[in-house]
């Protein structure tokens, strides 16, 4: 799969980590999609799927593209952790992307990248869309209210998540820079600084919200993320939106949803997070409506997430997540 109308460029190395987990297709397309833009290396963490996905890596030939299977699945959080460790101890790049399998950049992203001065930011979150061209939900960043007077007052007015994450204006690609609080690992360029100051992100988080943890402990280490309207991805989900919010499949996902974000809302509201509590709990228990019949099941975890969340506990395992999902 050589390109040579993607040459890795002098100057700058630019190295992109990608984790998948039994979604080939995606990550066919994602690694295509990488390999056609101006990066220096490609590695995919490959969290040991069961698809085949191993056997077309190896049928390819671009030298930038590394493959490394790990034992066991990691979930998201393990990849990016275990996935980022390596890049920064192999490759060395000035500047690393995150994403997983179905998050790619848009056509042009990485050479746009390469073009710009990005002194005084240690990291940049992209534009990130659906592949319809519109907003993805999900991967809104947002700028935390309990730091910023500004969107703790918009917030508090009753304008909800619409006071603090960034809205539909500051997506056109001529808006300028925000400096933002969280950004999601679907298009976040960090830099070797970023990586040297904050760590790596908490793997044992297994998946959802290790990245929002990752960003707000950024910036409580004095590290500067941008918003770049301009650097674009694509994030081909198939997470479906709800009145509530996000709908999960399977269950045993509500587990880590409710309790990882516990844990993120800790470190974003600080002396506030106890009074916040009840507020998030009732708002969570409406959110059982949105799974019909599986309601019970998400009372269930939910319940779990709670228990564990509040405690700080994140050595469950994931096996007995899933067998708790699947209790009748």
């Amino acid at each position: 799969m050589e390109n040579p109308s993607a040459p890795p460029v002098p100057g700058l190395r630019i190295a992109a980590l990608v984790v998948t987990y039994n979604r080939l297709e995606k990550l066919q397309q994602t690694v295509q999609r990488l390999l056609s833009e101006p990066v220096d290396h490609v590695l995919v963490f490959n969290n040991a799927s069961t698809d085949g996905t191993d056997a077309w890596l190896a049928a390819q030939d671009d030298p930038r593209l590394i493959h490394h299977r790990h034992g066991t699945n990691s979930g998201g959080a393990g990849g990016f952790d275990l996935g980022l460790r390596r890049v920064m101890q192999d490759l060395d790049p000035d500047w690393v992307i995150l994403m997983d399998d179905d998050g790619r950049p848009a056509t042009g992203t990485i050479a746009a990248f390469r073009s710009r001065d990005w002194s005084g930011w240690d990291a940049v979150g992209a534009a990130v869309l659906t592949p319809a061209g519109e907003i993805c939900e999900m991967n809104r960043p947002y700028r935390n209210p309990f730091w910023r007077g500004a969107e703790f007052l918009r917030t508090l007015s009753g304008k909800g998540r619409h006071g603090f994450h960034l809205q539909d204006p500051a997506y056109a690609p001529d808006a300028p820079m925000i400096e933002v609080d969280m950004s999601s690992f679907v298009g976040l360029f960090l830099s070797r600084r970023a990586v040297q100051v904050a760590g790596y992100p908490d793997g044992r988080l297994f998946v959802y919200g290790d990245d929002q943890l990752y960003t707000l402990q950024m910036r409580r280490k004095g590290l500067r993320i941008g918003f770049a309207p301009a650097i674009r991805f694509e994030h081909d989900t198939e997470a479906r939106q709800a009145a509530g919010g996000v709908v999960l499949r399977p269950l045993w996902k509500v587990y880590y949803m409710y309790r990882n974000a516990l844990i993120a809302y800790r470190v974003a509201a600080g002396p506030w997070f106890w009074p916040l509590v009840p507020l998030l709990v009732v708002k969570w228990r409406r959110k059982a409506r949105d799974y019909g019949d599986d309601a019970p099941v998400f009372r269930r975890m939910l319940n779990l997430a709670l228990r564990d969340g509040l405690r700080g506990r994140v050595a469950r395992a994931h096996d007995q997540v899933v067998k708790s999902a699947e209790m009748p």
